[in-house]
């Protein structure tokens, strides 16, 4: 079976819930591999809730479907506050970045509490802008951004990672509707060990199954580089 769209690998899943230090809820799945323990984990941060990002777009769905399988990863999704998926709607109101700081440590926390391995913050649009404001105040191993549009995050919070010895991996597409490559190199030259793929023919919302697999293999191959290439055919049984 080719590996394509929603399709689930075998993994555990289960539904979590996530304590914030100003009392909310945020829900949450997290899905690590059906047999041993995973390598690293992700934590990922979705787009724009007001502009229909959630736990569910599709790049962190596929990621959660997927690499638990192929890569031995543990891949944690959450909706961030007042934030709507299937999986239910997170306590309290979409901040535009600034309460969100505490849903960044909650996720944190549990991978902690759980004792999850090698935690890496994946970011996505919106949530580039989590791990670029937040990301340096957690113990994670780096930080993987999709699609930054560099909004919300000011230039002295990006540069403030030049003195920060975690790995910074940035995806920018090259038809990005924020924020091009050419730009990108900029933004981002306060920060000399960013390493920034530009990726030929993407765009912000990575449409497409090639796409997918560009986004997905370059996240394996920061975080788990031996798992490369990434399978494209199944031979197995898959989830519902």
């Amino acid at each position: 079976m080719e590996i394509r769209g929603p399709v689930l690998l075998p993994a555990h899943r289960e539904d979590v819930e996530l304590t914030t230090v100003d009392g909310l809820t945020l829900v949450g799945e997290l899905a690590v591999p059906e047999n041993g323990s995973p390598v690293a984990t992700l934590v990922t941060l979705h787009p724009l809730p007001t502009a229909g990002g959630f736990m569910d777009s599709h790049i962190l769905r596929k990621a959660a479907g997927r690499l638990p399988a192929l890569a031995d990863l543990a891949v944690l999704r959450f909706n961030t506050r007042g934030t709507t998926s299937p999986r239910g709607t997170s306590e309290g109101a979409f901040d535009g970045g600034a309460g969100e700081v505490f849903d960044v440590a909650a996720a944190v926390d549990f991978v902690r509490e759980r004792g999850l391995p090698r935690p890496w913050l994946v970011g996505w649009s919106f949530g580039t802008e989590l791990a670029l404001k937040y990301g340096r105040d957690h113990d994670i191993e780096g930080v993987i951004l999709l699609s930054p549009p560099l909004h919300r995050a000011s230039a002295e919070e990006v540069a403030a990672w030049a003195g920060d010895s975690r790995r910074m991996v940035v995806l920018v597409p090259e038809f990005d509707d924020y924020l091009r490559p050419d730009q990108a190199r900029v933004r981002f030259s306060t920060v000399p060990h960013a390493h920034l793929i530009a990726v030929e023919g993407g765009k912000h919302l990575w449409v497409g199954e090639n796409q997918t697999r560009r986004v997905l293999t370059e996240i394996v191959a920061a975080v788990n580089p031996d798992a490369l290439p990434l399978p494209v055919e199944w031979d197995g049984p898959v989830d519902d």
